[in-house]
């Protein structure tokens, strides 16, 4: 399959690596230092899974050299979005089918505002990766999970076909009928161990074991999953129990990536992953405190962050 990796960091890289490697027709699209060291070395990755290497793989900053692809894995940071969107319009031809892999719950919409809802296929994915430096990738969560869905509930032939290119990747790939709930049941995890990571600065393993740090993570997850349900999202009763059991058998070294940018003194992702749950909690009457202090003791430095 012909297919194209829109924003190269730690999920479109280790992807569309594991693509290229299953023999997929496979272009990168990255910028700066690190699409020239893919260009000159190739992609690297260093994965707990296995270190491998995508040599001669096709980068550019310039979609529009690429030309109509059959798929394109949209991974870019979430306040890139709407300019990578556009970007991605001369790749998209009659049959093209575009994937979200972002954090958050709001980008295929602002997607599909520029390309058209038609083309979009809704995905989820679970997996710690991250930019080690330019053409290098790292992968650390022993999950990689993949879950893709048509947002209305059918399973199509289109789907069906993407699962399989994907199921080539070595990942678990599943197709699931309600992805918006799939979605959610992610941002209630991804959001809370943002907010969590960002605060305390220390790994899984540092805060989940800490009783004091334990109760506050609950309560982060309360709150982004009653946020959700008060959007009409169907998440599951125990949801809340799921995602801390999740947490606990993840490996402790793990650190999301809002994290890891906050550390690194970049911008976050703060707006789609924390600030989206304070402004739908106002605007539902749902309180959440402790995402209302996080979002407030984190976004001055982001403001002062490197662009």
């Amino acid at each position: 399959m012909k297919i194209a990796i829109m924003g190269t960091g730690g999920v479109g890289g280790y992807y569309g690596g594991l693509l290229a490697r299953a023999g997929h027709d496979v272009t990168f699209i990255a910028r700066g230092a690190h699409l020239e060291a893919i260009r000159q070395k190739g992609l690297q990755v260093r994965s707990v899974h296995g270190n491998f290497e995508v040599l001669s793989a096709k980068a550019t900053d310039a979609p529009a050299e690429v030309g109509a692809v059959e798929l394109v894995l949209f991974s870019t940071k979430t306040y890139h979005t709407d300019e990578a969107a556009r970007a991605i319009l001369p790749m998209v031809g009659p049959g093209t089918v575009v994937i979200s892999l972002q954090n958050g719950v709001d980008a295929a919409d602002r997607i599909g505002a520029v390309i058209g809802p038609d083309h979009l296929v809704g995905g989820a994915t679970w997996l710690s990766a991250a930019i080690e430096s330019p053409g290098v990738i790292g992968q650390y969560s022993q999950f990689r999970r993949v879950a893709v869905g048509e947002f209305d509930g059918s399973e199509t032939p289109r789907v069906q076909a993407i699962a399989e290119v994907l199921k080539s990747m070595g990942a678990t790939v599943e197709i699931v009928a309600d992805i918006t709930q799939v979605l959610w049941t992610k941002f209630v995890f991804i959001s809370a161990v943002s907010a969590m990571g960002c605060l305390t600065r220390v790994t899984f393993g540092e805060y989940r074991s800490v009783p004091e740090s334990r109760a506050v993570l609950a309560d982060a997850l309360r709150e982004v999953a009653s946020v959700g349900r008060a959007r009409g999202v169907a998440l599951d009763e125990d949801v809340v129990e799921k995602t801390l059991v999740f947490i606990d058998g993840s490996a402790p070294e793990i650190k999301p990536s809002m994290q890891r940018d906050l550390e690194a003194g970049r911008r976050t992702e703060l707006e789609s992953m924390i600030g989206i749950v304070v402004r739908a909690g106002e605007a539902l009457r749902v309180p959440t405190p402790v995402m209302r202090m996080a979002y407030a003791m984190i976004k001055p430095g982001d403001l002062g962050a490197v662009r």
